[in-house]
């Protein structure tokens, strides 16, 4: 790490109660968003958008977020706001995320994190996937992310849940059967073909570093994906006992070395996708799961079964993952060791759910600044710094990143 990252996002240890270093960091990552190089931020208007569809569903309002701009060091790449921004500009940073009316206030916050960190936010693209039958229509979807992002570069795609729900088996948990759970298996499809690269992430996430860092990661060997992965995980945990006791099934491993990973980061190489018809290996494993029960966790499985030890190892700092607890009982967890350029509420607990429901977890206060939700909750909040003089006391010698 150069010593201008150190200094923009320091690696320190924790010495006081992690309540009291969640609410600190909150504070630090405020201040530490305006001082990031090459960020211009614009004020922007704080004029609500909502939108209510069938039978009273709200989805709003969401504040206007405000407007990033590039810095000079992006002037020789800047993007031309007068002139149409393709999708299929390769000089791009190109993010895939899906986009439905459940999770609709974690991809807006998510979006705000990217751009907010961003050394370049107005040459990062985004692609939608949003659902053809999702309650809120992908039109209304649309201008809500306009009339929250007005400068955003973006493209909704419509995601036909018909093309796998025949392949969904049940899970242990039934957001995990959703059929926009499975949009990733189709971006090579989904999304225009000259698109050859792009990161997919999950939409209960926040990035507190510029993203063009994970886009810049080679895919080695004629990787198709990369992500981080995590060898000391108990691989056989997500097969049953009849995958691995069947050598025909289990041998599906043989001359490899499977980690666990997550698939809620991934840098992903559309070329190689496409031509290696990698949708058709993943469709091929949940068309068995469908005839013989072999693994109880939705869409992750059958990635693991065509990627795992095949796969471009990323930073661990690229998905401290798990902050939403276990599939079950979505219980409070900790930060894994080392430093974070993405949190990821996987499991069962989202953010904006115990926020509202005033039985945060201590991490979810770093998810809280991203939001643009215009609470129709109150929440008492601790406005000091628990005992901290300054922020340069703060951040001296002590932190969980």
């Amino acid at each position: 790490m150069s010593e201008e990252e150190k200094t923009r996002f320091p690696i320190m240890r924790l010495r006081f109660p992690m309540k009291t270093a969640v609410l600190a960091f909150t504070v630090f990552l405020m201040f530490l968003s305006q001082l990031a190089v090459g960020i211009r931020m614009i004020p922007g208007r704080i004029a609500a958008v909502s939108a209510t569809v069938g039978s009273g569903f709200d989805l709003g309002p969401f504040v206007e977020a405000p407007e990033y701009r590039n810095g000079k060091e992006c002037a020789s790449q800047s993007v031309n706001r007068e002139n149409f921004v393709s999708s299929c500009d390769p000089s791009l940073v190109h993010i895939a995320m899906t986009l439905d009316s459940e999770y609709l206030r974690g991809s807006i916050a998510a979006v705000h994190s990217m751009l907010r960190h961003a050394s370049c936010p107005e040459n990062v693209f985004f692609h939608f996937i949003a659902a053809e039958f999702d309650p809120a229509s992908p039109r209304v979807l649309s201008q809500l992310v306009r009339s929250t992002f007005p400068s955003l570069n973006f493209k909704v795609y419509i995601f036909r849940e018909d093309t796998v729900i025949n392949l969904i088996s049940s899970s242990i948990r039934q957001a995990l059967e959703n059929p926009l759970n499975y949009a990733r298996n189709y971006l090579g499809d989904i999304l225009d073909r000259c698109v050859d690269r792009v990161i997919y992430l999950d939409s209960d996430i926040i990035v507190v570093d510029d993203i063009s860092k994970l886009w810049n990661t080679t895919l080695t060997n004629s990787r198709i994906i990369g992500a981080p992965e995590y060898c000391h995980a108990n691989f056989t945990k997500y097969f049953t006992t009849g995958f691995w006791s069947d050598p025909g099934l289990s041998g599906s491993f043989s001359g490899r070395k499977p980690c666990y990973f997550n698939t809620g980061v991934m840098v992903m190489d559309l070329v190689r996708w496409r031509e290696g018809d990698y949708r058709e290996k993943i469709e091929t494993w949940m068309q068995l799961q469908k005839k013989r029960r072999i693994y109880d966790l939705g869409s992750l499985p059958p990635f693991l079964l065509v990627f795992a030890g095949d796969v471009e190892a990323i930073d661990h700092r690229w998905n401290q993952h798990g902050l939403g607890g276990d599939n079950v009982r979505g219980s409070c967890r900790s930060l894994h060791k080392g430093p974070v350029s993405l949190l990821h509420w996987s499991g069962k607990g989202k953010p904006w759910v115990r926020l509202d429901e005033k039985r945060p977890c201590p991490l979810d206060h770093l998810w809280e600044p991203y939001d643009l939700y215009e609470h129709k909750i109150e929440r008492a909040k601790d406005q000091s710094l628990l005992g901290f003089s300054s922020l340069s006391e703060l951040t001296e010698d002590s932190s969980f990143l």
